[in-house]
């Protein structure tokens, strides 16, 4: 593919960038210009890059990104989030689940905590979108609570998702990223290990010495609070961990509202119980538009042949080892912002990381981790991914709010960069 045809077909990233970063810089105010503007121009830029096919041939192209599979399972699983966090919240159960953790927990030590259960129930079952669910009603109340920065205390539940989204077995990711480089999953975590952890921690590091400078909160009441009403989280963590679909995990976190609302608290009825759902639901009709033009965008990108540009541009020069390395993630992080799906990123250039692998004698364990490890930071920094665009729902702010707090995202980023510079790990280490 020429170099004009390949930037032409990448253009409408560009032009979102522009619309969006550009001006939103030049007013001052990120949250001025909606995301769902930003993504129909450039998905109106897109479609008039393919002239000699006709406007309905084009249309298909973008609806068939936009209906995808797993766009529309997004989808669903918006539509029961934001009808569970409603209702949560409704009920009393968000405000009973912070009572009982600003009591367990001792000032200064709420965000450090915050962080490390995302980052164990993110490991435990292996899903950044099931942990941001789980979890991200209860930051945004436990901030409310405590006088705190809703997107500081959502940016802690992101960050921390993918800390396990990264490294859990049963991620989606790790499974491609391993059969990918054709190398076992227990090799792959040792070595992305070398790599997460630090990051981690020195971010943890971080989040103890701000929670013990900041002013501590009053710790709540062993006798205030009704704790039955926690049981809903508790379900919706518990079968989270036990590998249960999200979807189900979400019915049965609702179900469970209903049934202490209806029949223990019987402070709400059935028919006020379903307008807070309505109004959840509602709350996340932005969040389905974007994804919907998101995905729509990404498949026109990748039908003109953008990603396949990005790939051929990358791979064009490779001098030894540590370029390789450099290229495979940067392959990878490329394509991610591309795709905005971090497993997709992954399969699309899985076989082409190999071969760089193979010929540039890099260890495909690294490779693995790498294509992983990269992906994720990008997914986790784009205001368009799932992820970003269900915190930002939940949260009700600017999917751009999150980003001068993603400390782990950027302290990844530099680790990974660190284990190429210095080509760690080495074979003998992991």
């Amino acid at each position: 593919m020429s170099t004009a045809r390949g930037l032409l077909a990448l253009s409408p990233i560009a032009v979102f960038l522009l619309l969006y970063v550009v001006v939103s810089a030049m007013i001052g105010d990120f949250y001025k210009m909606p995301l769902s503007i930003t993504f129909i121009v450039a998905s109106m830029w897109a479609l008039l890059l393919m002239p000699k096919m006709k406007i309905s041939d084009r249309i298909e192209i973008f609806s068939s990104g936009a209906a995808n599979t797993n766009i529309l399972y997004m989808i669903w699983i918006f539509i029961l989030a934001g009808a569970f966090s409603a209702l949560a919240k409704g009920v009393g159960a968000i405000d009973a689940t912070v009572k009982l953790t600003l009591w367990a927990l001792p000032p200064g030590y709420i965000v450090p905590g915050l962080f490390v259960v995302t980052c164990f129930i993110s490991m435990s079952i292996g899903t950044s979108v099931g942990t941001i669910v789980a979890l991200t009603p209860f930051a945004v109340q436990l901030a409310a609570t405590t006088g705190g920065n809703v997107p500081y205390y959502t940016a802690v539940v992101l960050s921390g998702s993918f800390f396990g989204d990264n490294l859990s077995f049963i991620s989606d990711t790790t499974i491609a990223a391993t059969r990918s480089l054709k190398v076992k999953m227990s090799d792959k975590f040792k070595t992305n290990l070398l790599i997460a952890l630090p990051a981690a921690l020195v971010v943890l590091g971080v989040y103890v010495a701000m929670g013990i400078a900041s002013p501590s909160h009053e710790a709540a009441s062993t006798a205030s609070g009704n704790w039955w009403l926690v049981l809903p989280y508790l379900v919706v963590i518990a079968t989270a961990m036990c590998g249960v679909n999200v979807m189900i995990v979400l019915t049965l976190g609702i179900a469970c509202c209903i049934a202490i609302a209806t029949v223990v608290a019987q402070h709400a009825g059935l028919v006020d119980m379903c307008t807070m759902m309505g109004k959840g639901v509602q709350d996340m009709s932005d969040l389905i538009i974007v994804t919907l033009l998101a995905a729509g965008l990404l498949e026109v990108i990748n039908y003109n042949g953008g990603i396949k540009y990005l790939i051929q541009l990358l791979t064009r020069h490779i001098g030894g080892s540590r370029a390789a390395q450099a290229v495979i993630a940067l392959l990878v992080s490329l394509t991610n912002v591309c795709t905005a799906n971090n497993t997709i990123a992954i399969i699309t250039v899985g076989s082409i990381s190999r071969h760089i692998a193979t010929q540039f004698h890099v260890d495909p364990r690294k490779a693995a981790s790498l294509l992983d490890t990269g992906s994720c930071i990008v997914q986790s920094l784009i205001p368009y991914g799932a992820q970003s665009l269900m915190a930002a729902g939940l949260a009700h702010v600017s999917p751009v709010a999150f980003l001068p707090y993603m400390y782990y995202s950027w302290a990844l980023a530099a680790m990974v960069a660190l284990s190429i510079v210095f080509n760690f790990p080495q074979k003998g280490s992991c």
